[in-house]
């Protein structure tokens, strides 16, 4: 096993704790998602929706124009992927990106696979599944937070950004598509 293989196993043994003291700093709320801000492509990016329910991490065509990342970067996804009411999203393709999550005090940068999709939202990524088992990390809509080991077994607890996550959620509820499931195989007939 290598330094690295081992210094990651030995972070993910850190207890990942909600206590009542961590609801202190939480406005109450009526089932707010928990919407983060983390360092991709070398930029901010606000407005991430840690999503329990998308089996993919996913960035937006907006997003991927308003980082002005190159087309080029894009490699060619052949599965399916549908939203919310079972739409077909287009898939523009995948790409890998070094995200920072950060509190402050202790970060974390790993490389996520992002696919990037052609439909409208309201939140410029959604983090998913992949993202959450890759990272060990567990968000608590209850407490608005999500937290996760960075590779020395110190805790990272990131805060949602409450306003912003009503004010998106308001609006995506007017939005249609929203991603939930990938379905990997053939290509799409569209």
């Amino acid at each position: 096993m290598s330094v690295e293989a081992q210094r990651t196993d030995e972070a993910f043994n850190v207890d990942l704790v909600f206590t009542k003291a961590g609801l202190e700093d939480a406005v109450p709320h009526d089932n707010d998602p928990v919407v983060i801000s983390a360092v991709t492509a070398g930029r901010k990016v606000h407005r991430m929706l840690v999503d329990q329910g998308s089996s993919a991490d996913v960035m937006f065509w907006t997003t991927f124009n308003k980082l002005q990342l190159s087309p080029d970067m894009l490699r060619p996804y052949g599965g399916c992927l549908y939203g919310f009411a079972w739409d077909q999203v287009e898939v523009r393709g995948y790409l890998e990106l070094k995200t920072t999550f950060t509190d402050g005090t202790a970060s974390r940068t790993e490389s996520i696979r992002y696919l990037v999709v052609n439909a409208s939202s309201t939140y410029n990524m959604l983090l998913g599944r992949p993202m959450l088992n890759r990272l060990g990390a567990v968000p608590s809509t209850r407490h608005m937070k999500m937290k996760l080991p960075d590779l020395t077994g110190k805790v990272i607890t990131i805060k949602s950004d409450q306003k912003e996550a009503k004010r998106c959620y308001k609006s995506s509820l007017t939005t249609r598509r929203w991603v939930s499931m990938v379905a990997s195989g053939p290509p799409c007939l569209t």
